[in-house]
């Protein structure tokens, strides 16, 4: 990603990332020309999906019960069990 310093124009570098959520962030940025000197942040967040996640519901599952104990394992496949 490229940022643009609005003073100069010329690039930016990105020093620093405050990670405020899963779509939002808030980039600290920095110019490179050294006459220049301007600082400021951007924020960057998510806007929409154009292509959905290839993993399907079922796959998610399966890795998040992985995460579980064995004991939870247990508990989760007797209710699905029971659930039929």
């Amino acid at each position: 990603m490229r940022v643009y310093c609005r003073e100069c124009g010329e690039k930016g570098r990105i020093t620093n990332t405050n990670r405020m959520s899963l779509e939002y962030a808030e980039l600290y940025c920095q110019c490179r020309d050294a006459t220049c000197g301007h600082t400021w942040v951007e924020t960057l967040g998510y806007k929409h999906v154009l292509s959905p996640s290839a993993k399907t519901a079922s796959q998610l599952s399966f890795h998040l019960s992985r995460a579980l104990s064995p004991d939870a394992q247990q508990d989760l496949l007797a209710g699905l069990q029971g659930a039929r």
